[in-house]
């Protein structure tokens, strides 16, 4: 069983517990996901079968879009509902729709992010959740990300709490902190804030139309109905590519190097495919003369 499942992760699981089902579920150890999501997070987690597994660290790397709402008039220690109050400041007159989405297109492009405390990010060997916890201080690093885009989608203000939401959705790169932007966000429109919601609806070219959920393919196994899982080929749309006759596929398999190629694939790993059905992932060689294998398949995929 070699493919992708593109599970809809329910919240309240982490993606190891997705991870573990799946393997029950369908009788294979050979199981990985691609891109953690936090268990108060729902959302699309790729699930890789078998020869996919060798695919995971091509899939970390795209860009991931997300809905999001930041809440304006509190913020928390984990910058996200999970944490403990810490500012808190009143949002008295609700801010204007104009005024958001004006704050919200200053986040385009590349943005410098500080790293939050409560994240695996080591510093001195140590992970900064673990300076947290033990109420130790240190110097968080900071990174630089790429917002491709960012949307203004609705926001509600609560007269009783003061407090005012906005929904938007914004795709970037990999690492980006997304509660960290909503309480970046927050900051511009000068009130502490936090992210009280987030879901995860693509990564890469994989998209929320795309998704099952464990109850689904629980029914799929119960009525003798295929697996849905999307082929390797599909899901590296992202890479360029390179089509292969059959001499230089056997070549392929044999993890021969090859002249580089014009023109000059943009992507640093490209898929090389026979008939539509991929072979390889190359990449250009350290002597940028040639091009060499990083992972080889062997099987015959689902179309």
């Amino acid at each position: 069983m070699d493919g992708i499942l593109p599970l809809w992760k329910n919240k309240g699981m982490t993606s190891h517990d997705c991870v573990f089902k799946v393997r029950k579920l369908l009788g294979t150890k050979k199981v990985g996901h691609t891109g953690t999501l936090d268990p108060e997070v729902e959302g699309l987690l790729p699930i890789c079968l078998g020869e996919a597994t060798k695919i995971v660290p091509y899939l970390m790397d795209t860009t991931k879009t997300y809905r999001a709402t930041a809440t304006l008039g509190f913020s928390t220690d984990t910058e996200d509902q999970t944490g403990e109050i810490q500012d808190q400041e009143n949002v008295d007159n609700e801010i204007s729709r104009e005024s958001i989405h004006e704050v919200l297109q200053e986040f385009c492009g590349e943005i410098t992010q500080q790293v939050p405390l409560y994240s695996a990010v080591k510093v001195n060997g140590k992970k900064l959740y673990e300076y947290a916890r033990a109420n130790e201080s240190v110097e968080r690093p900071f990174r630089q990300v790429q917002i491709h885009n960012i949307r203004f989608l609705s926001t509600t203000y609560d007269k009783v709490d003061k407090t005012q939401a906005i929904e938007f959705e914004v795709t970037c790169t990999k690492g980006t902190y997304v509660r960290t932007l909503c309480v970046d966000i927050g900051k511009a429109l000068g009130f502490p804030s936090h992210m009280s919601h987030l879901v995860r609806i693509a990564t890469g070219n994989l998209s929320e139309q795309d998704t099952f959920t464990l109850d689904q393919v629980q029914d799929h196994l119960q009525n003798n109905e295929p697996i849905p899982l999307l082929s390797i080929n599909k899901v590296l749309a992202h890479l360029d590519n390179l089509d292969v006759d059959e001499d230089t596929k056997e070549k392929v398999y044999h993890g021969q190097k090859f002249p580089l190629p014009s023109p000059i694939p943009n992507t640093t790993f490209f898929r090389m495919t026979y008939h539509n059905q991929i072979v390889a992932i190359y990449q250009i060689h350290d002597n940028k003369k040639e091009i060499k294998p990083a992972r080889v398949f062997r099987f015959n995929e689902r179309k």
